[in-house]
């Protein structure tokens, strides 16, 4: 589980035969073989660890879901560890487990803010509502706008600072995850029709499923 406050950006130094080599610093402190890594907004397992870096292998469903299959030697990639129950949730709960891609539409300033407009299919838009939370390659961030194939999001001037995201320009391809809590309260929802119990949710529903 992570929060979606990007530690530090790293650098592909490898990528080959679904296996990357990132080169960091930050994020390896106190971190094992075994241990979690989120890169870009993809929850990846560290199966390697050098001075300079560590390594990790990625599935072909995870290249066929991410942008990650894009990557090349001197990508630059946010990192964060797994949040530790000792840990701030300074953004929100990310479960490293996209939902899918979306592309950059536009890019605006907005006096101190950049705005991006990201262009994605309803399937992943229907979690997306305004003032709510959004990851976009590992980045917690709050949208300011919706539509039905396309949200905004603003970036403050740190998160321009401290992650990748002000480097994307219009066609540019994002990891997005949307709101987790969102996708377990339509799946609650819809255990009720799925029952026979005509789809409302009641006292009844919630005490049987341990609410």
């Amino acid at each position: 589980m992570f929060t979606g406050i990007v530690e530090e950006i790293g650098e592909v130094r490898r990528a080959a035969a679904g296996r990357l080599f990132i080169g960091a610093r930050r994020v390896l402190e106190g971190t094992e073989i075994g241990d979690s890594i989120a890169v870009s907004g993809v929850c990846l397992t560290v199966t390697s660890l050098e001075a300079a870096g560590f390594a990790a292998d990625v599935m072909p469903e995870t290249l066929r879901r991410s942008s990650l299959g894009a990557l090349r030697p001197g990508s630059r990639v946010n990192l964060e560890r797994a949040l530790t129950l000792a840990g701030r949730l300074g953004g929100h709960i990310v479960s490293g487990h996209i939902d899918g891609t979306g592309r950059v539409a536009s890019v605006r300033e907005e006096e101190n803010a950049r705005v991006l407009s990201i262009e994605a299919p309803p399937a992943l838009t229907r979690y997306v509502v305004v003032r709510g939370s959004v990851a976009l390659d590992g980045v917690s961030l709050t949208v300011t706008a919706t539509g039905d194939t396309s949200f905004s999001v603003s970036l403050v001037p740190h998160t321009r600072q401290a992650t990748t995201l002000d480097e994307r320009r219009a066609g540019d391809v994002v990891n997005v995850e949307t709101d987790l809590i969102g996708k377990y309260v339509e799946k609650l929802l819809g255990a009720p029709a799925a029952e026979g119990t005509g789809g409302e949710l009641t006292r009844e529903f919630l005490v049987r499923h341990g609410f």
